[in-house]
């Protein structure tokens, strides 16, 4: 640790980085999507709706605080081991949704995608300030991923009809 940092910034480090999951020399936002999968298939799995809303709510009120704490000690708008973001991102991907192989893994995947492509107003949210704009781009894209789902999974129902 270093001296200038106190211990709460260095809590919020290893938080932004899921626990180090961020450090991953390749891919960290999918290896923090990754780790982040058994927290969200636990609170979609045990907690009713208004739990589940609840728990979504704290990870993104912890995801804004410790990016931002991140961000202003390491003097970085958006450090690259900061992958609580993807946490609170799939938290809204799986809002509302059965918790299946199919559904997570679908889940995981338009996560992703929609959390690469950053479409509007994900990458003009990015560009906020301190942790507001390092984890409002990964609400978007869990937003989009999760009516994608709705979407496939409509179709596929009618399909089976």
């Amino acid at each position: 640790m270093k001296a200038d940092r106190s211990p709460l910034d260095t809590a919020a480090l290893w938080t932004a980085s899921l626990l180090g999951a961020g450090r991953s020399p390749i891919v960290p936002g999918t290896v923090g999507t990754l780790a982040s999968l058994p927290l969200v298939v636990a609170a979609g799995y045990f907690l009713p709706l208004p739990g589940y809303l609840v728990a979504t709510a704290v990870v993104i009120a912890v995801s804004i605080w410790s990016a931002g704490v991140a961000a202003r000690v390491l003097g970085a708008h958006d450090p690259g081991f900061v992958v609580i973001d993807e946490t609170a991102g799939l938290f809204v991907t799986m809002i509302a949704l059965p918790i299946t192989p199919w559904m997570v893994a679908g889940g995981f995947f338009m996560f992703r995608l929609f959390d690469v492509l950053k479409p509007p107003p994900a990458a003009r949210a990015e560009r906020l300030p301190g942790g507001t704009g390092i984890v409002l781009d990964d609400l978007v894209a869990g937003a989009y991923a999760n009516l994608a789902l709705r979407a496939a999974d409509l179709l596929y129902q009618r399909l089976l009809a």
